[in-house]
């Protein structure tokens, strides 16, 4: 059964990672949007990109991955693991949810944005864009507060799949 979830687990934060790397094709400036706002207003200051190109792509970005994460989740809690219970449902929902948040800021920020040359911005050397352990853990803290309630949401979505599927 954990060798399960792990399997899941890796497939769940495999098409995060996918996800994420397909809006830095062609470029980290494509993906400006994940960066400091400091960092994207000298961006556009020094003629790499626009402000609204930079809502545009956030905005594609955001409704997409929403849209992706959320399926696959209610698809793995609801279809592929059965939760027949809201508590079951919700407790896998918040181990996901949990395990992506730790994962998105230790191995996407630090790890992968930090040692990979995939997201330097040419033209930006001179401005640091990776953010900082106190930053990291911020952001992390009130994500992690944020998911609480939200997996009730994808717990009750899994159990309407789950209900129709069955």
């Amino acid at each position: 059964m954990l060798l399960k979830y792990i399997i899941e687990m890796i497939v769940f934060l495999g098409l995060f990672t996918l996800l994420v790397r397909l809006y830095a094709i062609g470029g980290a400036i494509n993906a400006v949007f994940f960066y400091p706002a400091e960092y994207q207003k000298t961006a556009v200051e020094r003629g790499l990109t626009t402000n609204e190109i930079i809502k545009k792509r956030r905005s594609v970005f955001h409704w997409t991955f929403i849209t992706a994460m959320l399926i696959a989740l209610v698809v793995i809690v609801g279809i592929i693991n059965k939760a027949d219970t809201f508590f079951i449902a919700y407790l896998q929902s918040l181990l996901f949810l949990e395990i992506m948040n730790i994962y998105d800021g230790i191995i996407i920020d630090k790890v992968w944005v930090g040692y990979s040359k995939l997201w330097k911005i040419g033209g930006m050397e001179d401005i640091p864009y990776i953010q900082t352990w106190k930053q990291v853990l911020i952001k992390r803290g009130i994500l992690a507060l944020i998911w609480i309630p939200l997996s009730a949401v994808t717990a009750g979505l899994a159990l309407l799949v789950n209900t129709v599927a069955y």
